[in-house]
């Protein structure tokens, strides 16, 4: 089996990283550290700057991931910074921007970034939806306000979120270049 090394400060991501990369031959460690994300308004460009320092922090091959929920009626907002907006305004404060709008239509964005220290390899993945009128139980970040397209719950909601999501998209593709032969 092959393994991989994932970046984040972020157990949860660890944990949807390791569940889809396993169904794939690849076994995932967890290397936990702040990693330096630059403010752009560029998913990839912060991407992969994390990798970056990922690398030159972990002294080994890694793969980091920055994801952001891109809402169409705030244009794009809060896009990729959407960790700060959760920290800053949550779940609430997105329902109340969104309060008396009628187009909630959303698209979860990963990018899923790996590095050798010679290469940063970009796999992007994203799953469209909408928000919804009130937060649910469940999930994390903004996991209790999206519902993926043909779907009727939200992320939070769901025990098989990691089958569809945007970071199972995005890991999938990294499978594929990572692990050819298993796919």
């Amino acid at each position: 089996m092959q393994s991989v090394t994932f970046a984040s400060t972020n157990q949860n991501k660890f944990y949807e990283v390791q569940k889809i990369l396993s169904l794939h031959g690849i076994s995932t460690e967890f290397f936990q550290a702040e990693l330096l994300e630059v403010q752009s308004d560029s998913l990839e460009q912060i991407a992969k700057q994390k990798a970056s320092d990922a690398f030159d922090k972990a002294h080994r091959p890694v793969i980091v991931e920055d994801d952001g929920l891109f809402i169409k009626s705030l244009k794009g907002f809060p896009g990729p910074y959407s960790s700060y907006i959760f920290k800053t305004l949550g779940n609430a404060g997105i329902l109340k921007l969104l309060d008396s709008v009628p187009d909630r239509s959303a698209v979860f964005t990963s990018m899923m970034v790996f590095c050798d220290g010679k290469d940063l390899k970009v796999f992007e993945g994203a799953v469209s939806g909408r928000i919804s009128e009130q937060i649910t139980e469940g999930g994390w970040g903004f996991d209790p306000v999206f519902i993926p397209d043909g779907a009727s719950k939200t992320f939070g909601q769901m025990s098989n979120k990691s089958d569809f999501s945007h970071r199972r998209k995005a890991l999938e593709k990294f499978a594929a270049w990572f692990n050819p032969d298993i796919l």
